[in-house]
């Protein structure tokens, strides 16, 4: 059927032209209306894929012809077209609560997404956030338009060798054979890009996917245009080395933004995704100054307040640094159109600008270009204020400016049929996306009975897809056939069924089960309770610590678990959606605080699993324990081998005396109670919490909004705001220095503390500062910060005296004075990290 590939201009026959109107929208991976079609199309496809672009790809026209004859499925073909467009202009969320905001677009960037398996273009959790929260924009009706690269290659492949090693593959990402479309220009153009680098060019082909209601541009340089070294700059996702991912981001974040401008499209909101894309902050400021004629670091002021950057790194190492010489190599042209040195770019990358040998820091440039910065959880938005600490000296580290959003997940990308329908029946079609469904009141209406079947039936279909897919896997490593034939009998429908899947690194621990594999052998033997595991997970190619941990789970399970453990090869989002639906327990073992968020396990809940997991990431914050169990004790261990060894019993323990007791726990129906219980509360207390769509209309109002409302004031009038924020800045800063602390007395009566400090101004405008009194969290008190207001001036106006009064449940010494920039415009500490204390 390659005459409706996405290069042909070719009219399709009658029928066909639906379908692909279906088929081509990735509203299909969530919205399961149209599964009955492709399944009828090709049974074997579809049941090996799941991807409704690939079944109408390999349909002969005569197949075709045979199904648009049958009235019975033309007449579901119609009906899905017209919900379709229904649903396209059906009102949101968005459209009842912020129609008239005048927010009109979100750019949102980010390296890769994880849609659909029909477009491999995602290694893991990044992608899957990115991809669940474009199609819950989708659902929610916000403005979002999202810009990637397209891989030739995307991320690895893997297989399982004989001796039990990770072997990687990289199959071609064929663009015919995926569901996208070029983009055209009016005059049927297609749509491409020129980057200048020094002496020569790069082309950029766009590409288009439609994600129900959003729409997903992607880049990529293979081009017969660009020499043969730089058609592979989008070969693979996170391949190469450091030149090759520099030229990668500049291509997201300066091409991608270049996209977008060429398309029409301006954005009030750029929400980075990463760091990756950071050079779109740039990109945006140049476009700026172009348009009005203003400065460099007048378009930036003007810009960043419209910018969003979402940190998922939880150590130092996990964001791209480049040397100065790779930048001066590839972006010492592009100062010209910045019209700023190398040395004051280079700057924007650097905790110490002066200091000419330090790298070149994404995460740097992101948080300097950007009006808000944000972690992924509770726990990572406190792990992020250390992370950015340097960028923001002498500033208590409560205050460094970096919020939360919790990640979600987008449920019905992630539910199973049967879990669908309980929900639907219980809380309607339209859960989660801003609708008020009170769960816990509305899954009164399902019994313990009925929740225990749909455990059941989800258990078993995860059984049997397990069985098929692996001796799919061993055929294919060319075990013997019987070794193949005992697939088809491996682990039990009715046992309890843990799920362990993740990407293998030494933080995540994917070996703390090991720790004593005797223990873990008496679980597995238990003939009475019986315990079996799914493991999946892939390890970096050059991860060797990640890939011999593969290797001891392989050779543990050759060698004496393989009736109860099976290790699933090629971790992707297919399997991936399986083991979620149907695992009983999921377990997640990271060293705390290293997962920044997590959301593996947040796709069980709404399928009625349950989670054992470190206080990490997402988890310290659900965690009750009515809702699932716990390890650790809320604190950070580092990689003390002790502590490890400490909370794999941990994890045993749980196992043995609190998991397999209660879901073996049965009443005289043959239901455990108390099991059913747990998923209850589980289900119905942290499914609409843990949603995505939570996550969006989070970061819609209290991001979204506030920054296209802040954009549109800095940049009306040609700027004109920020360039007088920046003459204030500029003005400030040189006359910094003058401003310090002369005498400073305390006094204290009637339980209150009263404090005098002399503030010697120099030249500085006592309108320009703020004086505050302030002190550290400490002995169960939170910290304080209170204004002290000016009393008198003194020998003029060189020095202010200031006052205030402080609660005296501290003792005076425990407080001191600082002096802050005061701008009713300015971002504090973001846009200028200026502080002096008193000592």
């Amino acid at each position: 059927m390659a005459y409706f590939g996405n290069h042909s201009n070719l009219p399709l026959p009658e029928g066909v032209q639906e379908l692909v109107e279906l088929a081509i929208d990735l509203r299909w991976s969530w919205n399961h209306a149209a599964d009955s079609l492709w399944r009828k199309l090709a049974p074997d496809t579809w049941h090996l894929t799941h991807n409704a672009w690939t079944v109408l790809q390999s349909t002969s026209q005569s197949t075709l012809n045979r199904a648009l004859a049958d009235p019975d499925f033309r007449h579901r073909l119609d009906e899905l077209l017209a919900a379709k467009r229904q649903s396209a202009i059906a009102q949101t969320w968005f459209d009842r609560t912020h129609g008239d905001s005048g927010l009109s677009c979100v750019a949102y960037f980010s390296m890769e997404y994880m849609l659909s398996e029909a477009l491999p273009i995602y290694s893991g959790g990044l992608g899957n956030v990115a991809g669940d929260q474009l199609k819950a924009a989708s659902d929610l009706g916000v403005p979002v338009v999202a810009v990637g690269l397209l891989y030739q290659q995307g991320y690895f492949r893997q297989v399982i060798d004989h001796e039990g090693w990770q072997q990687t593959l990289f199959p071609y990402n064929e663009p015919g054979q995926l569901p996208i479309m070029p983009v055209r220009r009016a005059d049927g153009e297609w749509l491409r890009l020129e980057v200048k680098l020094p002496g020569y060019s790069i082309w950029l082909r766009s590409w288009q996917v439609q994600v129900g209601r959003r729409r997903l541009y992607l880049l990529d340089t293979n081009d017969p245009a660009n020499p043969p070294t730089y058609r592979g700059i989008t070969s693979s996702l996170y391949g190469g080395w450091h030149e090759l991912r520099l030229r990668q981001e500049m291509v997201l974040g300066i091409g991608g933004w270049r996209l977008l401008h060429a398309l029409g499209l301006r954005p009030e909101v750029c929400h980075l995704n990463e760091g990756h894309a950071a050079f779109a902050v740039l990109e945006r400021a140049a476009q700026f100054m172009e348009e009005t004629g203003q400065p460099f670091d007048v378009a930036l002021a003007a810009t960043r307040v419209g910018n969003l950057f979402t940190t998922h790194t939880a150590v130092p190492a996990g964001f791209d640094r480049f040397e100065p010489k790779l930048i001066a190599q590839f972006l010492g042209r592009y100062t010209e159109r910045l019209r700023i040195s190398l040395h004051d770019l280079l700057a924007l990358g650097r905790a110490n600008p002066q200091d000419e040998s330090e790298p070149f820091n994404m995460g740097y440039l992101a948080v300097r270009g950007s009006g808000a910065i944000n972690g992924v959880s509770a726990l990572h938005g406190r792990v992020s204020r250390h992370l950015f600490e340097p960028l923001f000296r002498r500033w208590p580290t409560p205050e460094v400016p970096i919020g939360h959003v919790t990640n979600g997940v987008h449920m019905p990308s992630w539910d199973s049929p049967t879990s669908d329908a309980l929900w639907t029946r219980a809380c309607g079609k339209d859960r989660f996306r801003g609708t008020e469904c009170d769960a816990a009141k509305s899954f009164g209406s399902v019994s313990d009975a009925e929740l225990w079947e749909a455990r059941c039936t989800s258990r078993k279909a995860l059984i049997d897809f397990a069985r098929i897919r692996l001796g799919r896997q061993l055929a294919l490593a060319g075990e013997p056939m019987e070794t193949v034939h005992q697939a088809s009998t491996l682990l039990d429908p009715d046992a309890l069924t843990l799920g362990f899947a993740r990407r293998f690194a030494t933080y995540k621990r994917p070996d703390l089960l090991l720790h004593d594999e005797g223990r873990l052998l008496r679980l597995l033997d238990n003939t009475q309770h019986p315990v079996q595991f799914i493991i999946a997970g892939k390890a970096h190619p050059y991860d060797d610590a990640a890939r011999r941990m593969i290797h001891h789970w392989i050779d543990f399970i050759r060698g004496r678990a393989r009736n109860r453990i099976i290790f699933l090869s090629d971790y992707d989002m297919l399997l991936a959606e399986r083991l979620v639906q149907g695992v009983d327990l999921w377990i997640n073992t990271p060293r705390r605080p290293w997962e920044a968020s997590g959301t593996s396990g947040m796709k069980v809940l709404v399928n009625g699993g349950l989670n054992l997991s470190e206080l990490d990431g997402w988890w310290a914050e659900a965690f009750t324990p009515d809702v699932g169990w716990a390890i650790g004790d809320g604190k950070e261990h580092g990689e003390d081998p002790l502590w490890d060894e400490h909370e794999a019993q941990q994890v045993y323990e749980c196992l043995e005396q609190r998991v397999i007791p209660e879901f073996y726990d049965r009443d005289a129906a043959g239901v455990p109670k108390r099991w059913i219980n747990r998923v209850r509360q589980s289900m119905t207390k942290l499914a609409p919490l843990f949603s995505a769509d939570r996550t969006v209309r989070e970061y819609t109002e209290n991001y979204y909004l506030p920054a296209a409302t802040a954009v549109r004031a800095r940049t009306a009038d040609n700027g004109r705001r920020a360039a007088e924020l920046v003459g204030w800045q500029n003005d400030l800063r040189r006359k910094w220095h003058a401003l310090g602390f002369g005498q400073v007395c305390w006094s204290t009566t009637r339980g209150c503390h009263h404090v005098e400090a002399d503030v010697h101004l120099g030249d500085v405008d006592p309108h320009s500062i703020r004086v505050e009194v302030y002190a550290d969290a400490a002995a169960g008190k939170c910290s304080v910060r209170r204004r002290a207001e000016p009393v008198c001036m003194k020998g003029g106006s060189a020095t202010q005296r200031y006052a205030a009064d402080m609660p005296a449940d501290r003792e005076t010494a425990q407080y001191t004075l600082r002096i802050l920039p005061d701008h009713a415009d300015m971002l504090l500490p973001l846009e200028m990290p200026h502080i002096r204390w008193q000592r």
